[in-house]
């Protein structure tokens, strides 16, 4: 028997008074973040949510999250984590594509009003029968009539459970991949892949009882789930909850409460170095107990990794990782090495190969789709069979990434094999573009695509964000690209811009840019 809430219910018993969670000026105790979420899971069960049913959630980075998270998992139902960024109409998708019985959606902002959004979603989905209302406070009314509340769902419920005795091999969680390629799609991850992946994630950063993390990544999201939130609950950490980047604000959390990790995606980390470029901010204290910085989701561009690590004075441990792979596939391990640019090597546990259009295993310096299996291997994309046989092979999880393995087993992504561009019939890899466009004094950030084009097939076009106070033309990219990489790699299309789609996970949206 293995159910994922012993993360939360051992760090109870362990460090009862110890605080899991800040939010603003709020602080909750692992005891009181156990006893809640033991009032959610009665209060589930009294709706007559059962073992292996599921429960969607939509929820900021606030303490309602793991609350609700651990009440799902000790009901012994399923966690469906949602974006918060998501409408009426993809919520609907989400919800009857899940089966999910019920529905906690956040009130939301002025901005973003998720539980608008929400309810309007829950109402055109036949199968979801419950829909719950997670206001700031719990004793807040709900703005829509008649409509339950988390505070009423827990009020009055015991702050005792006896949790679900679920097998390791039960889902936990059904995560949706972001959709990229057609419509999102539901990767069932079980207790026993999260919980394994928690427990080496962990590992990778030391993480221990004394650690303060900084979690702005969305908890919905698999990397901050499993490597910040359940690897603190796990070892007793206390995490700050930010629920949106904003590089001021972060830099402002991590002096205040003197947080010892933070884990971002690559526009985070050139989001905090531009804001240091153009503003005079102390960060003395930051670095003095700042010893942990972790990236993934994307690869980390060098320049914006090397500009980071002089600032703070300390080393940036990449990785790669996926939702199928719940999420840590390779990374930068301590008691391995380092290697700038590099996603590391394999993680306890789980094997990696690259290998051809053929299927065959390429040698060393020769790219290669990266495959991998293990422990981390989720069970399959939810009621998608076709989907699930074409991604899991002989055992192997095709991961659409194309790599590249050096002499000493450390993995280099070079790009997705959906991104690669096909010009003239010659294979171009966004990445290596943006690389080298991103070595020119005015460029802070690069991304390219490719276009359709009558003659080549596609042509590349590049996306440039020019750092504060620096001017360039588009003639001067373009022969500087030119001069710095092969004939037929440079972008021919160079168009200038303020800013760069991106998801809420902070990923560049290569998919928005191909619609300008």
């Amino acid at each position: 028997m293995l159910n994922l809430a012993t993360l939360l219910e051992n760090s109870a018993n362990k460090y009862t008074n110890k605080t899991a969670f800040t939010f603003m000026d709020t602080s909750l105790s692992f005891s009181q973040i156990n006893s809640a979420a033991n009032q959610v899971a009665n209060g589930l069960v009294e709706l007559g949510i059962q073992r292996g049913d599921k429960v969607a959630i939509s929820c900021f980075n606030l303490p309602y999250f793991p609350i609700i998270y651990n009440g799902i998992l000790k009901a012994g139902a399923i966690v469906v984590p949602l974006s918060v960024l998501l409408k009426a109409d993809e919520i609907h998708y989400h919800l009857d594509n899940s089966d999910a019985k019920a529905y906690f959606c956040f009130t939301g902002t002025d901005d973003l009003p998720m539980g608008e959004m929400g309810h309007a979603g829950f109402q055109n989905t036949n199968s979801c029968e419950h829909f719950i209302m997670i206001m700031p406070k719990g004793d807040m009314p709900s703005p829509i009539d008649g409509i339950r509340t988390l505070g009423s769902l827990m009020q009055g419920k015991s702050p005792s459970f006896d949790t679900s005795d679920t097998k390791a091999s039960d889902t936990a969680v059904i995560i949706y991949t972001s959709g990229t390629t057609g419509k999102p799609k539901g990767a069932e991850l079980t207790h026993s892949n999260l919980f394994v992946n928690t427990v080496l994630s962990a590992d990778l950063f030391n993480c221990n009882s004394e650690d303060t993390h900084l979690i702005v990544l969305p908890l919905f999201h698999i990397f901050a789930m499993t490597v910040m939130m359940n690897a603190g609950l796990y070892r007793g950490a206390t995490s700050i909850l930010l629920p949106r980047f904003d590089a001021e604000t972060v830099l402002n959390l991590l002096d205040k409460h003197n947080v010892t990790a933070f884990a971002g995606v690559p526009t985070m980390y050139w989001g905090l170095n531009n804001y240091l470029d153009t503003n005079d901010y102390d960060i003395t204290n930051i670095k003095s107990n700042l010893k942990s910085c972790l990236s993934g989701g994307a690869s980390l561009p060098v320049p914006v990794l090397e500009k980071f690590e002089a600032n703070f004075d300390l080393t940036i441990l990449e990785g790669f990782g996926m939702s199928e792979g719940s999420p840590v596939v390779t990374f930068n391990q301590l008691d391995v090495g380092r290697k700038i640019g590099s996603v590391g090597t394999p993680v306890w546990g789980v094997q990696v190969k690259l290998v051809n259009e053929k299927g065959e295993t390429v040698p060393a310096g020769e790219k290669g789709e990266l495959l991998y299996k293990g422990h981390n291997v989720m069970k399959g994309y939810y009621k998608n069979p076709e989907a699930t046989a074409k991604t899991i092979r002989n055992g192997w999880l095709h991961s659409g990434d194309i790599a590249v393995k050096d002499e000493d087993g450390f993995y280099f992504i070079v790009d997705r094999t959906k991104d690669m561009i096909i010009r003239g019939g010659l294979n171009v890899y966004p990445r290596e573009v943006e690389e080298v466009m991103m070595k020119h004094p005015a460029v802070s950030m690069a991304a390219v695509i490719g276009v359709p084009d009558e003659e080549m097939g596609e042509e590349i076009k590049a996306f440039i964000v020019l750092n504060e106070g620096h001017s360039s033309s588009t003639k001067e990219l373009i022969k500087f690209t030119k001069e710095n990489i092969a004939a037929y790699k440079y972008p021919r299309i160079i168009e200038i811009t303020k800013t760069l789609p991106t998801s809420a996970t902070g990923k560049i949206l290569k998919k928005e840019l191909r619609k300008i």
